[in-house]
């Protein structure tokens, strides 16, 4: 499922690859966006840049244009060269973008739409987000501030809300709750001050170093499995998530899931590292 580190990835691969290059064909199975690129045409403009806003890529056209996409569960962005064969088929593809040497493919993508830069600044979920985890500008004492001002809410809950802050999802939730001792069902108000910067700081370094970049200029589309123990072996790469039943890779005791939030996903704790 993508996350904000994915997304964070996925648009600086498409960026590499597509700023600065013209547009040679546009394709897409959306009417909306169909419809503009009837009236507007895609192809003649050049890509300004690809960007990451929490779990939104944003993709800057020349003349003023923007396509907005968010992944949610299913969606991806391939990036290929030129004559290389898809992954996927043709029936999961969403928007395809083609440059002379790069063809990008929004596979599944549910939410994909353009806009103006005026529109977007009345674009209700971006303009709500909350400070972004990989932000240049994260600002630790703003993410802690803007958790604490819903004390009500239980940690969980409140690592999810992109409104609290962006670009955290249902894995980096639970093993930054387990990195910090902290269970994810007690309520923000509960929190030491210690333990709420034990969360911000987790979730900063976590994500951090699953975005870090060796590859340079390279245009690279996979960076490996997901990481938060920083063991090498590939089957130990996380603490709890994914874990049900099994032993705690610290204290032996059996992790624990349970359905948690309005959107009932599923978290994962150490009852005896994290207790309620």
């Amino acid at each position: 499922m993508p996350e904000g580190d994915t997304i964070y990835r996925a648009a600086r691969t498409l960026n590499r690859a597509l700023a600065g290059q013209v547009v040679t064909k546009f394709e897409t199975q959306l009417p909306r966006l169909a419809r503009i690129d009837d009236d507007k045409p895609i192809a003649g403009r050049t890509v300004e840049s690809v960007t990451a806003a929490g779990k939104w890529v944003q993709m800057k056209f020349s003349g003023d244009l923007i396509l907005l996409t968010h992944m949610l569960m299913s969606g991806s962005w391939h990036i290929y060269r030129t004559g290389e064969k898809w992954q996927r088929g043709r029936l999961s593809m969403r928007v395809a973008i083609y440059t002379n040497d790069f063809v990008a493919v929004a596979f599944q993508v549910p939410i994909a739409e353009f806009h103006t830069a005026e529109t977007l600044r009345r674009h209700r979920s971006v303009i709500t987000l909350g400070p972004d985890v990989l932000s240049p500008a994260f600002d630790p004492q703003l993410v802690a501030a803007s958790i604490a001002a819903h004390p009500d809410m239980p940690v969980g809950v409140a690592l999810l809300s992109q409104f609290i802050i962006a670009g955290l999802g249902n894995v980096y939730k639970s093993e930054v709750c387990f990195a910090s001792g902290v269970n994810p069902f007690r309520t923000v108000g509960s929190l030491r001050d210690s333990e709420l910067q034990s969360l911000v700081t987790n979730a900063r370094n976590f994500m951090l170093s699953n975005v870090a970049d060796s590859y340079g200029s390279q245009i690279v589309t996979y960076a490996g499995l997901r990481r938060t123990t920083s063991r090498a072996n590939p089957s130990e790469r996380l603490w709890v998530y994914g874990r049900r039943g099994e032993s705690c890779r610290r204290c032996g005791a059996a992790i624990q899931s349970r359905k948690q939030g309005p959107d009932a996903r599923v978290t994962f704790w150490c009852p005896t590292c994290q207790p309620g």
